[in-house]
C-alpha cells in the first residue's frame, strides 16, 4: 500500500486544485503506474486471443505508442 505524505495547493477559495508529493513518492507511483499498464495490456491480449507478438516488435510499438 502506498503512504502518500501529500500537501494541496489551493485557491483563493480553499478549493484542492493541485498536489504536491515527495519526488520519491511520485516516482513511486509512477512505476505503479507503468507496471498497472503492462497488466492490463498482457489481460487484453490474453482475452482477445491476439497471436504472439516478438518482445522486440512490442517494445518498439511501446515507445511508439507513448511519443
Amino acid at each position: 500500500m502506498i503512504d502518500a505524505k501529500e500537501k494541496y495547493v489551493t485557491d483563493s477559495q480553499g478549493n484542492r486544485v493541485a498536489v504536491l508529493l515527495e519526488v520519491e513518492e511520485y516516482r513511486r507511483l509512477l512505476d505503479a503506474l507503468e507496471e498497472l499498464e503492462s497488466i492490463r495490456a498482457y489481460d487484453t491480449a490474453v482475452a482477445v486471443r491476439e497471436d504472439a507478438v516478438p518482445f522486440d516488435k512490442a517494445i518498439e510499438e511501446l515507445k511508439r505508442d507513448r511519443a
